[in-house]
């Protein structure tokens, strides 16, 4: 059997396997035109709806809320939301929705094959940034000494819609969901030292001083951080639209117990109902465990 890589750097008490990102949250100013995008293009289910809010997801299970402000507005320049991850659990699936973004003209921004991963890049209609992805057995990993080694490939997007099943015969599959987020930071150091030694998740690779991916149980990654436009920007208003929040599970209760005492060290951490934690990074970007 196949290992996982060793990660670059292992945070002080690193997450229990299992622990992932599970959901995400967007504000968006006009909230029926986004769902509308998210269920007909990117193929989601609506699983529940409120006055001004809608969870999407597949089945019965949740990954992306979408909270409507009409008054928002986008903030260009500052930290936030590089892309949200939807993890599909087949090259099918990925070639299904594939096919359908190109069916519906909808833009699509890159098409990239990772070594561990194939992803399709777009954005959604306030400019959300969207990734699309199937992962590779992690055998097909490419690691050396025993370091991952994530690359940027073109991915054959011809090859890759070869394989979409029929479009009456597809839907969103059971196990569809938030694989993980990328953010734009001020400061990428900063967010090492957030996410390693506070959160608890390991180092996976460095991309350059650019860039950094983190995960739990040596996933390939559940976060990753960039500063390829945002080095020293400032952090966005509370109301502004784009992301609000993002989830950590964390596996085992004694584990979440350490991250939480970690973060209540931190002035910028409060306590939630339903026994959730949520903490801002140093970039602004929230953080619910």
């Amino acid at each position: 059997m196949t290992m996982p890589p060793t990660p670059l750097m292992a945070a002080p008490a690193p997450l229990p396997n299992g622990s992932s990102v599970t959901q995400i949250s967007l504000t968006v100013r006009d909230l029926a035109r986004v769902v509308r995008f998210y269920t007909h293009v990117v193929g989601l289910d609506e699983v529940e709806a409120e006055r001004d809010s809608v969870w999407l997801g597949a089945g019965d299970g949740s990954f992306l809320q979408l909270v409507e402000n009409p008054t928002g507005e986008p903030q260009p320049g500052t930290t936030g939301l590089f892309h949200l991850a939807i993890l599909y659990p087949s090259r099918a699936d990925l070639a299904a929705v594939t096919a359908r973004l190109v069916g519906l003209q909808a833009p699509i921004q890159g098409a990239s094959d990772h070594g561990v991963s194939e992803a399709v890049y777009f954005a959604d209609p306030e400019g959300n940034g969207v990734e699309i992805y199937r992962d590779r057995e992690v055998a097909e990993w490419p690691v050396r000494d025993g370091e991952l080694h994530m690359q940027t490939l073109p991915l054959d997007l011809r090859a890759l819609l070869n394989e979409a099943p029929p479009a009456e015969r597809w839907r969103i599959p059971t196990g569809t969901r938030l694989g993980h987020v990328h953010l734009r930071v001020a400061d990428v150091a900063e967010a090492e030292a957030f996410y390693q030694d506070v959160v608890g998740l390991d180092l996976m690779q460095r991309y350059g001083g650019s860039a950094s991916f983190f995960s739990a149980g040596r996933y390939h990654h559940h976060v990753a951080v960039n500063t390829w436009a945002s080095r020293g920007a400032p952090t966005p208003p509370e109301d502004a639209l784009g992301l609000g929040w993002f989830r950590i599970e964390v596996a085992d209760p004694a584990a979440r117990q350490l991250v939480v005492d970690r973060l209540h060290n931190r002035e910028t951490t409060r306590s939630l109902a339903q026994g959730t934690t949520r903490a801002v990074d140093p970039s602004g970007n929230h953080v619910v465990i």
